[in-house]
Formats: structure tokens, C-alpha cells, sequence
């Protein structure tokens, strides 16, 4: 049973990476670093991976999903630890904290952060990713529209 959950947490993983993949506006190169970054509504994961994590499913809830890579000469990337922040603003300037957490799988680390939203609301993401060793924060804003009904 425990090694099945964990099949499909790492498969449900690397289809979310996958899909990072597919649309490049949900990565961004910082040379020697790659931030992916992904926000979509809780009700989107599977039921298994939202009680073993402890997120609540539900269509005005969503979460944020940020993965740091580390290009590494030949080899391509491998995950890495880091301090990482983000908020959420929204058209009117409300502005939401999101508490991350470290989520650590096998061969990922990715830091996720649940927040509660409304149909239609569009927010404004800033996310602070400062690599485990490194001194120099990187920056990521990106913009998404939620759609709850």
C-alpha cells in the first residue's frame, strides 16, 4: 500500500512537472538555477495525494507548487533546498501571504502553499527563491486567473 501511494504521488509529481515543461511561461532561467512554478485549485489533485500531504480538495482553494533546480554542467539539473517566500496580490491590491512548505519525494523537492481563492479572481504571484549556498535572490511574478464554478 505504502509503496503504491508513493507510485502515484512521483507519478502525480511528474505529470506536474510535465506540464511546467509544456508551457514555458511556468519556468524561469536564472542562468544557473531553473524556478518552476505552478498554481492550480486543490480540487485538481487526486484524493490520495491531498490527505497524505494534508490538503484540503476543494474548487476555492488553490495552491502554489514551486520546484528549484540547479543546472548542473552535463548531467542537466537536480533539485535543491532554499529559502523561498511568495504572496499573492489581487486586482483590488488585497494581498494574501502563502505559507510554504518543504516537501521532500525520492529525487524532488518542491515547496507547495495552499491558499483560498474566489471564482474568477485574478492574482498577481511573488515568489522569492534564495538557493541553499547562495546569497543572491531570485525573483519569479507571474500572474493566473482562477476559475471556481
Amino acid at each position: 500500500m505504502q509503496y503504491r501511494l508513493l507510485g502515484k504521488l512521483l507519478l502525480f509529481a511528474a505529470l506536474a512537472l510535465a506540464a511546467l515543461a509544456v508551457r514555458a511561461e511556468n519556468a524561469q532561467d536564472f542562468g544557473d538555477y531553473v524556478v518552476h512554478y505552478n498554481a492550480l485549485t486543490t480540487d485538481m489533485i487526486p484524493p490520495e495525494v491531498a490527505r497524505q500531504y494534508g490538503i484540503k480538495r476543494s474548487k476555492s482553494r488553490a495552491m502554489l507548487n514551486i520546484v528549484v533546480l540547479k543546472k548542473i554542467m552535463g548531467t542537466g539539473t537536480e533539485p535543491m533546498t532554499a529559502r523561498v517566500t511568495a504572496s499573492a496580490t489581487n486586482l483590488t491590491g488585497q494581498k494574501k501571504r502563502i505559507d510554504l512548505r518543504l516537501i521532500r519525494e525520492a529525487h524532488a523537492i518542491y515547496y507547495i502553499g495552499e491558499f483560498g481563492i474566489s471564482n474568477q479572481e485574478t492574482l498577481d504571484f511573488d515568489i522569492e527563491v534564495t538557493p541553499e549556498g547562495s546569497k543572491q535572490p531570485l525573483h519569479v511574478r507571474f500572474r493566473h486567473e482562477f476559475f471556481t464554478n
